[in-house]
């Protein structure tokens, strides 16, 4: 009996050895998702495929308000969602708001803009992949939403499905930012002349 607390805190020792060596070897190999993303922070930057073929990324929309959604075909609450994205973008598209959707499920590239096409949506629809997943905080759920502002900071985020309007609230925080003085300074590229991008994501 005398010997129980003992070997309850060897087996404790030994537990805590194996998860902290677990933990070590998982961050070595790039397994573990980075810190979970909040408010004021940069969104990570990454270069994903749309639709259409074309490469695509964040810092394009530099300068612009960002409705950045994580959704896939299979997601319910995404569907519910999806129409009400379309409506805020073509409201708020004239002031700076730019809705991106970044599919997150192993669905084809025909089936996922086939299910985009049925949905009208009318922004920009991304293949997603899980390096990217995991700069965001390794997206937990979906739905999963960020609201990013003209300078390409986080203001909000929203987990899940919520009402449309407190999904237009957070867009509006995401207008009401303004650019960095430097993207104040440098106007819009042309399509001729690539836009500055930060390194793509791996």
């Amino acid at each position: 009996m005398k010997r129980n607390p003992l070997a309850l805190v060897v087996v404790a020792f030994v537990v805590a050895l194996m998860l902290y060596v677990g933990l070590h070897m998982a961050r070595r190999s790039g397994r573990l998702p980075t810190p979970r993303i909040t408010r004021s922070t940069v969104a990570p930057d990454f270069s994903l495929e749309s639709l259409e073929g074309k490469t695509m990324r964040l810092s394009d929309f530099r300068g612009k308000a960002v409705l950045l959604n994580f959704w896939a075909t299979w997601c319910g609450p995404c569907k519910i969602e999806m129409p009400w994205f379309v409506e805020l973008q073509q409201k708020y598209g004239s002031q700076g708001l730019q809705v991106v959707g970044v599919a997150m499920d192993d669905a084809s590239k025909e089936d996922i803009a086939k299910f985009a096409k049925e949905m009208g949506v009318n922004y920009p629809v991304l293949i997603g992949k899980e390096a990217v997943g995991d700069s965001y905080g390794g997206i937990p759920a979906l739905p999963e939403t960020f609201f990013i502002g003209r300078d390409g900071k986080v203001v909000d985020k929203i987990l899940g499905l919520r009402g449309k309007a407190e999904i237009e609230d957070a867009i509006k925080k995401a207008l009401n930012t303004q650019p960095t003085a430097t993207q104040a300074r440098v106007p819009q590229p042309s399509a001729a002349a690539p836009a500055q991008m930060m390194p793509p994501q791996k």
